[in-house]
């Protein structure tokens, strides 16, 4: 059973892609920002990633090359507002596997998720 980790600092929505994954057979670990983001990373080394991009303490983008660093094999997802097209390009640059944008379509998550743990 694939472990992914849910990266976001909005609990209903950590809750809500939780719930989803949960229910398709994923296990999941969860992370309130970017910084606790990288430490779970190295402690539960899940198959993929969920990050938001916009986080305090630590954004996502920041947390994808710490954890690039560490795993350069990590598949991340970034997860992102509409209208921050400058920083999805960022992150795809810096080793993001794909993005979602929010409101997600719980159909986009499974197969992104699907498709990159091949």
């Amino acid at each position: 059973m694939p472990k992914i980790m849910v990266v976001d600092d909005a609990q209903f929505m950590r809750m809500r892609v939780t719930k989803l994954l949960m229910s398709h057979g994923y296990q999941v670990v969860e992370a309130v920002d970017g910084e606790e983001a990288v430490q779970t990373y190295r402690q539960a080394q899940p198959d993929a990633v969920l990050m938001d991009i916009t986080m305090p303490r630590k954004d996502g983008l920041t947390a994808l090359s710490e954890i690039r660093d560490f795993d350069p094999q990590a598949k991340v997802v970034m997860l992102t507002a509409l209208g921050q097209q400058a920083m999805v390009l960022k992150a795809m640059q810096a080793g993001a596997k794909d993005f979602l944008v929010k409101p997600y379509d719980p159909d986009r998550i499974t197969k992104v998720l699907s498709q990159i743990l091949k």
